[in-house]
């Protein structure tokens, strides 16, 4: 579902703009209490893509920085962040976007079918439907894949600076996990890495290209300069990787400083 508002905003779902606006609403937005999407196109593909891994540019970057991910932050901190959407404050926050979305224009449409879907699972299974059928994938497991599938996509806090085209630029702060393992990348894009996030770099150079293209793009593209095999463990998966960098921007900061000073 997720990835049905993706390729929506980019306008490769359907044929127009405005089907592509009303399915993604139908099928996504409206049942799960997202934002409008035009609202999503902006943020997404106005001002996160040209803008990836930029600080003070990309809202995704502000937004990993916003549950823990930045310099400083402890082991602990860290691993609450990786987790961030089944903490206190994630719940919170999926709670607090839910409720923002139904205060937009239009908002007692989406009101009425933010309550609908709920009452449906209700009506189907009692209880145990509402809240294992409805409640807990909409406030716990959504966010979680979602957020691992957010933090899979770039190399965040160290994006290596380029220009050219836009392959060459993506593909120095873009990652491609498990390029090596077949049957791993196979369950990861039939679980937590649909379509285009586990070819993300695929997708941010080509960002026009439908998602069952992005494959066979791939395959004529040069590998980004971090390809994991690796998501959470191993001095070379995603996690280590992410944990340096921060570490690295850490140590680095005092030395900015004092030269600050010293000037």
């Amino acid at each position: 579902m997720q990835e049905i508002s993706h390729f929506a905003v980019h306008g490769v779902l359907a044929r127009t703009r405005r089907a592509n606006q009303t399915l993604a609403e139908a099928f996504v937005h409206y049942p799960l209490g997202l934002i409008p999407v035009p609202e999503r196109r902006r943020l997404h593909v106005r001002d996160h893509h040209p803008n990836a891994a930029r600080p003070g540019a990309d809202p995704n970057l502000a937004e990993l920085h916003q549950a823990g991910l930045r310099p400083g932050a402890s082991r602990a901190r860290f691993a609450r962040a990786v987790v961030y959407p089944l903490t206190w404050r994630g719940i919170r926050s999926t709670t607090a976007g839910i409720a923002a979305s139904l205060r937009h224009c239009g908002a007692w449409h989406r009101a009425a079918a933010a309550c609908a879907v709920p009452g449906a699972a209700y009506l189907t299974g009692g209880w145990p439907a509402l809240v294992c059928g409805f409640l807990v994938p909409r406030l716990l497991l959504y966010p979680q894949l979602a957020w691992l599938s957010l933090i899979n996509e770039h190399t965040w806090f160290a994006p290596e600076p380029r220009t050219g085209s836009p392959a060459w630029v993506e593909a120095g702060r873009c990652l491609r996990l498990y390029p090596h393992n077949q049957l791993l990348a196979r369950l990861a894009a039939a679980t937590w890495l649909p379509y285009g996030d586990l070819h993300h770099y695929a997708h941010s150079a080509h960002p026009a290209v439908r998602w069952n293209f992005l494959p066979a793009l791939e395959r004529h593209l040069t590998q980004p300069h971090f390809t994991p095999d690796s998501f959470l463990t191993g001095p070379r998966s995603v996690i280590a990787h992410h944990r340096r960098a921060l570490a690295i921007q850490t140590t680095a900061r005092p030395d900015t400083d004092t030269a600050a000073s010293s000037v």
